[in-house]
């Protein structure tokens, strides 16, 4: 499993395949009966790691998961087959997962985290956790995973999107987006307890259970919503390159999902 603390959990390119990976194990093995994902360190992730400065030579390290092709192409090519894998597409692979899946949140979860967190069917966090997607800020309409309106509805989704505030872990329980909220030194125990609540059961019926509840979830027609989004996500990178021109000549994106983690509310 990956594990980056000293960067609170930032994700690079081996981050992210290397955690697919895991989860493809332990989806694919029949004595797992619960996933959790927990992390060590302060913060769950500050999101996505933009100090990876080679990440066409990282991507090559790892097989390509889905049909996205174009990874060293010019121009807008290459950053949206690249984002359209390794975040868009992970997350919804995770979140297809037949086995349940729990989150354990703590302290900070900013942009590119809430698309580790988003794919799982349960979240306990921690009484101090914070959600924040603060890319309106750097100019971007939302993380490439769009599942705001899915998690917190239509008016929250607008106020923490174009505010970029934070939102807490109790007002996140209250609108359905967390599950529990516990002392930060209990987080280690409590994904446990709920594990072994679940575990006993039929591995089957969880699997039909899930799907019952995402099928009714998909005919509300969130793939398009999610699709539509990303690529508005990606034409906001291409604006941003067009705009933001260093005196050296050369471009560069300022719709990042990553930055300081200590600057964040």
């Amino acid at each position: 499993m990956p594990n980056r603390p000293e960067t609170a959990n930032a994700q690079d390119t081996r981050f992210l395949y290397e955690l697919n990976a895991a989860f493809d194990r332990a989806a694919h093995d029949d004595d797992i009966r619960v996933i959790i994902l927990a992390v060590n360190g302060k913060h769950f992730s500050s999101g996505h790691d933009l100090s990876e400065k080679d990440w066409h030579a990282a991507r090559h390290d790892y097989p390509t998961i889905g049909s996205m092709c174009g990874f060293m192409c010019a121009g807008a090519d290459a950053q949206m087959a690249r984002e359209e894998e390794i975040y868009l597409g992970f997350s919804e692979r995770w979140r297809n997962i037949p086995q349940p899946t729990i989150a354990a949140v703590q302290g900070k979860c900013i942009a590119g985290g809430l698309v580790l967190v988003w794919p799982c069917d349960l979240i306990i966090a921690t009484a101090d956790a914070r959600f924040t997607d603060p890319t309106v800020s750097f100019g971007v309409g939302g993380v490439e995973f769009f599942n705001h309106l899915r998690e917190v509805g239509v008016r929250k989704a607008k106020e923490i999107l174009v505010t970029s505030d934070a939102l807490s872990a109790q007002n996140a329980r209250a609108l359905g987006m967390v599950n529990q909220t516990v002392p930060r030194a209990q987080l280690g125990e409590a994904p446990l307890v709920m594990a072994r609540k679940i575990a006993p059961k039929s591995r089957f019926a969880h699997k039909l259970a899930k799907k019952a509840i995402q099928g009714a979830q998909d005919a509300r027609g969130p793939d398009v919503a999610t699709q539509n989004a990303f690529h508005l996500h990606q034409l906001a990178h291409a604006h941003w390159l067009k705009l933001i021109r260093f005196s050296d000549g050369s471009d560069r994106s300022a719709g990042g999902d990553s930055h300081s983690i200590e600057d964040q509310t």
